[in-house]
C-alpha cells in the first residue's frame, strides 16, 4: 500500500535543506506521496529509507521502455482510472505490423509509412511509434530475414518481435543487439526458455495468456525467472473482451493492489475491416491499452488515432499553451498587419495556420492568458482591454510596424472602444470571428 506524505516525511532527513527544490522536507514528502516527484531529488536520504520509499513511491503499473536511442518509447506508470482524476502519463504506443510473409516491396513500404506518418498538431510531433514483426510463416529463417531487413532500414524505431517460437525469437534478436526490442510471445508453454533468452538479450517480455487467471500465473512465473520488464496480453480479441479485461486489470492494480498485474497492456487490433480496426484502436486508447498493433498507417487512420491519443494524454489540469511573444509569420515588414490572440495552443496553431494559408506576412501577438481560448479568457477577466494594452506596450511591437493598428478577434469586438482608450494613438480594428475567415480577410486588406 502506498505511504502517506506524513509516513514518507518520517523517513526523510528532515533538514529542510531545499536541495530537492521544495522549501521543506514535508512539502517534498507530500509531492512524493502523490507521485509528482522522484525520490532521487533528495540527495541525503539514507539507503534504508531509499529502499522503503522507492518501493512505496513506485507507480502501481511498472514503467517499461522499449527501444533505444531517440525513438525509444516508455509505457506504463499510470496511477489513475480516469483522466480527470489526475492525468494519463505515457501515451500508448502504436505499432505497425509487418509479416514475414510480406514481399520485400511491402516491407519497404511499411517502413516508409512509419517514417512518413509523423505530423505536427498543436505543437507536438505525432507518429507511428514502433514496428511489430509478425512470425506468420512459422519459419525461423524467414523471421530472421525479416528482422535483419527491418533492423537495417528502420534505424532506431522500436521493434516488437511477435513469435512464440524460441528459435525464431533467438534468430531475430541477433539483429537487435543493444536495441531493447520486445519479444511478444512468452506463453505458459515456453516461459522458461523465453525468459532465459530475454534476460540474456536485455529485451522486454511480452507475455500472452488465455484469460486473466492464466495471465496472473504467467506474470508471476516470468518475474520469478528474473525478468522485470514485461507487457501483458490477456488474450482479449473482441471489443467486449478488451474493454472487460483491460478495465479489470487497471482496477485490480489501482484499487486492489494486485502487483501481479501491474504491467502495461498490449492488444493486437489487426482486422480485415480497416474501419473496424480503427474503431478498435480508439477503444484501446480510451480503455487502458499501452501498446496496440495495427495493420496500416493511412493518413485518415493516423489523423483519427493521433488526435484521440493526444487529447486523452494531455494534463486536464494544465491547458496546453505557447510562449507569450510577438510571432513573425512569413517575411514580415513594417507594413505587415498586427493581430492579437491568446496563448491557448489550439488557438495559436489554428490562427497561425490560417495566416500562413493567406500568404500575407503578419505579426501575431500572443498574450499569456494561462492557456485559455479567446472567449474563455475574456469571460475570466484575463483577456481585457487593460491587459492587452499593457502587453502590446511591453512587447515592443510598436517599433516594428509602420501603422499603429491592432486587429482583435471578432468575438471580443466589445473591447475595441476600451482598447482605443488604453492605447492612445492606436487604431483598433475588429477582425473575423472565426479563424477560417482570416485568409480572405488579410488578402482583402492588402488588395
Amino acid at each position: 500500500m502506498a505511504l502517506t506524505g506524513v509516513e514518507i516525511f518520517k523517513q526523510l532527513p528532515k533538514t529542510n535543506c531545499k536541495k530537492c527544490g521544495f522549501p521543506t522536507c514535508l512539502a517534498f514528502a507530500m509531492q512524493l506521496a502523490q507521485r509528482k516527484v522522484s525520490l532521487d531529488a533528495c540527495p541525503d536520504v539514507s539507503e534504508a529509507a531509499r529502499k522503503t520509499l522507492g518501493e512505496a513511491s513506485a507507480p502501481p503499473i511498472r514503467a517499461v521502455t522499449i527501444g533505444a536511442g531517440t525513438r525509444a518509447v516508455k509505457v506504463g506508470e499510470e496511477t489513475v482510472l480516469f483522466r480527470h482524476e489526475k492525468k494519463f502519463v505515457n501515451p500508448c504506443v502504436l505499432a505497425l505490423a509487418i509479416s514475414d510473409n510480406d514481399a520485400a516491396d511491402v516491407v519497404d513500404k511499411k517502413i516508409n509509412d512509419c517514417f512518413a506518418s509523423e505530423i505536427e498538431r498543436v505543437g507536438q510531433k505525432l507518429k507511428i511509434d514502433a514496428l511489430a514483426l509478425i512470425n506468420d510463416s512459422g519459419d525461423a529463417g524467414k523471421f530472421e530475414a525479416l528482422a535483419k531487413a527491418v533492423a537495417s532500414k528502420a534505424g532506431d524505431v522500436p521493434a516488437i518481435l511477435a513469435t512464440e517460437d524460441v528459435a525464431a525469437a533467438k534468430a531475430a534478436l541477433a539483429s537487435y543487439a543493444g536495441k531493447k526490442p520486445m519479444v511478444y510471445g512468452v506463453t505458459a508453454a515456453n516461459a522458461a526458455e523465453m525468459a532465459a533468452l530475454i534476460k540474456d538479450s536485455g529485451a522486454v517480455a511480452g507475455v500472452k495468456a488465455n484469460g486473466l487467471s492464466e495471465l496472473t500465473d504467467l506474470t508471476t512465473q516470468v518475474k520469478g525467472l528474473g525478468v522485470a520488464d514485461m507487457v501483458m496480453d490477456s488474450g482479449a480479441k473482441t471489443a467486449k473482451e478488451i474493454i472487460e479485461n483491460n478495465t479489470y486489470i487497471r482496477r485490480a492494480v489501482l484499487k486492489k493492489g494486485n502487483k501481479d498485474l501491474g504491467y502495461p497492456v498490449i492488444n493486437s487490433m489487426l482486422r480485415q475491416d480497416h474501419m473496424l480496426e480503427t474503431l478498435m484502436v480508439g477503444l484501446g486508447i480510451s480503455k487502458y491499452a499501452s501498446i496496440m498493433i495495427l495493420s496500416g498507417a493511412e493518413k485518415w487512420r493516423n489523423l483519427v488515432t493521433f488526435t484521440l491519443r493526444q487529447n486523452l494524454y494531455t494534463d486536464p489540469q494544465v491547458p496546453m499553451q505557447v510562449e507569450q511573444k510577438v510571432y513573425d509569420i512569413g517575411a514580415t515588414k513594417p507594413e505587415s498587419p498586427l493581430l492579437v490572440t491568446t496563448n491557448f495552443s489550439l488557438t495559436y496553431f489554428i490562427v497561425a495556420g490560417e495566416i500562413e494559408n493567406s500568404k500575407v506576412p503578419t505579426y501575431l501577438a500572443v498574450m499569456d492568458c494561462e492557456g485559455l481560448s479567446v472567449l474563455t479568457a475574456w469571460a475570466a477577466g484575463k483577456f481585457t482591454a487593460g491587459k492587452i494594452a499593457a502587453f502590446i506596450n511591453e512587447s515592443g511591437v510598436e517599433n516594428k510596424i509602420a501603422k499603429k493598428e491592432l486587429i482583435i478577434p471578432g468575438y471580443v469586438a466589445i473591447l475595441s472602444g476600451a482598447l482605443e482608450d488604453k492605447l492612445p494613438g492606436w487604431k483598433i480594428i475588429v477582425g473575423p470571428r472565426e479563424a477560417n475567415a482570416i485568409p480572405s480577410y488579410l488578402k482583402g486588406r492588402v488588395a
